[in-house]
């Protein structure tokens, strides 16, 4: 048994455990919800508390499994800038190619109605930027516990095969959201890890995984605004008059 192979898998399995029962939406909706509804928007609330619960269970343990137990450098866990240049030269090449899908699935009634998740961000500009805020904050835990703890810690031992391993419990994480983005999520898990691997950074990662999120939810919020779910120049012309 590889001692490091092992510690990796227990502390993903138990991370993702308590992000599941304690940092979740759910947890926070039966244990403190009552504290907030005076606020004026308590379901943002919510949202953020499960964003910055999952950023700590994601990034902390994580972090000082990596420092104090394995004695090794957290910047060859990804959380380095890297290959700046090939990062960004496929960030935009994969955000380039991923917003005519967006612009394509955002005119789905399902994709309309699901997000943004908090429905008040279509509403509210002011809400929409902090409930934005707190998923880049969620991104950077999520993106580091697949494609940096995950996918680095596991490089040694299984090469590229690691790619296919961590993308597993990723794809698994997006049961529940729509079809498409659920299946979309196989090829873009090996995506990710592959870039992950070739820039030695996960910052791209979060990049391109942060670019796809922000497109779905502005688009979603602009249609919803110009009442337009359509999906010819006309209509781009349209949502993008909403702005101004």
């Amino acid at each position: 048994m590889d001692r490091k192979i092992v510690i990796i898998l227990l502390s993903i399995a138990v991370q993702q455990t308590f992000s599941w029962y304690f940092t979740s939406r759910r947890f926070f909706r039966e244990n403190f919800f009552d504290f907030v509804t005076h606020y004026k928007d308590p379901f943002l609330i919510e949202y953020l508390y499960w964003f910055a619960g999952d950023f700590l269970t994601f990034l902390l343990p994580s972090i000082l499994i990596i420092k104090f137990v394995f004695k090794e450098k957290i910047s060859d866990y990804g959380l380095k800038p890297g290959n700046w240049r090939i990062g960004i030269k496929f960030t935009f090449i994969f955000l380039l190619i991923m917003f005519p899908i967006i612009w394509l699935a955002s005119a789905s009634s399902e994709f309309s109605q699901k997000y943004p998740h908090l429905s008040s961000a279509k509403d509210s500009w002011n809400i929409f930027l902090i409930y934005e805020s707190g998923m880049f904050i969620y991104m950077i835990g999520w993106e580091f516990i697949w494609r940096g703890f995950m996918l680095f810690g596991l490089e040694k031992k299984f090469g590229y095969y690691a790619v296919l391993i961590q993308m597993i419990p990723f794809v698994i994480l997006h049961n529940g959201k729509p079809f498409l983005e659920t299946l979309g999520a196989i090829p873009g898990g090996i995506a990710l890890g592959l870039l992950a691997l070739r820039t030695r950074s996960i910052y791209y990662c979060v990049a391109v995984h942060i670019g796809v999120m922000y497109s779905i939810d502005l688009l979603s919020v602009l249609r919803f605004r110009a009442n337009d779910y359509g999906i010819g120049l006309q209509s781009l012309f349209n949502i993008i008059a909403t702005i101004f």
